[in-house]
């Protein structure tokens, strides 16, 4: 069936003050909602117009070669921001604090200390140049990784296409979109903030479910 645009799981100005109500309303409103349009629009009247997103960024090489870049585009859109939005809570209410359990054992394993990888992490978003994403990425073998990909690209879409691979547990949006209304060009200050509303929840599940 074709994709859809999810709700919000919180109001438009929950992730007030850190995410702000105007951006929000765009960036999921317009945005995310352009993406689902589009890539409709490039499969309709297709078999593949009856595939979920996450088949369709795991399986680019069988869309064809003209619809290719539309979906690779608007799908890989729809799939970061559906896991950006469930990827943030309100600050307080599951938003902020400190990963727990496997998953904050698996940063400390990898990075030593929990401030260490949020520097690290801070700085894949910072030094992406122009639009895309940073994100955490667990390995089969359970480790985790820090990446980064261009545009609407997702580590799920492979380490050959997208130079990431691994399970995104979390990502963080780093299109001038999703932070210019507030902070302008203050990248470092929008991912400064983005620590008070991540959902480390969230995260843990995913961590939990990759195989």
């Amino acid at each position: 069936m074709p994709l859809s645009l999810p709700n919000l799981p919180y109001a438009f100005d929950a992730l007030e003050p850190h995410v702000d109500t105007q951006t929000m309303q765009i960036h999921h409103g317009k945005h995310h909602a352009a993406y689902v349009t589009n890539c409709n629009k490039a499969l309709e009247g297709t078999p593949l117009a009856e595939k979920d997103a996450n088949w369709l960024i795991t399986h680019l090489s069988e869309v064809p070669e003209d619809k290719r870049g539309a979906v690779r585009n608007n799908a890989g859109g729809h799939v970061n921001h559906s896991m950006f939005w469930l990827g943030m809570a309100p600050s307080g209410k599951g938003g902020g604090g400190e990963p727990t359990g496997a998953l904050m054992d698996a940063i400390k394993k990898s990075w030593g200390e929990f401030a260490h990888f949020k520097e690290k992490f801070a700085a894949a978003g910072v030094g992406r140049f122009g639009s895309g994403w940073a994100w955490l990425c667990v390995m089969p073998d359970k480790t985790v990784q820090i990446c980064s990909t261009a545009n609407q690209d997702n580590p799920l879409m492979g380490k050959a296409l997208v130079g990431c691979e691994g399970t995104p547990v979390l990502g963080v949006d780093v299109w001038e979109h999703a932070y210019y209304l507030k902070y302008q060009n203050r990248r470092p200050d929008y991912l400064a903030a983005y620590w008070n509303v991540v959902n480390w929840g969230r995260a843990a599940e995913l961590f939990a479910a990759a195989k």
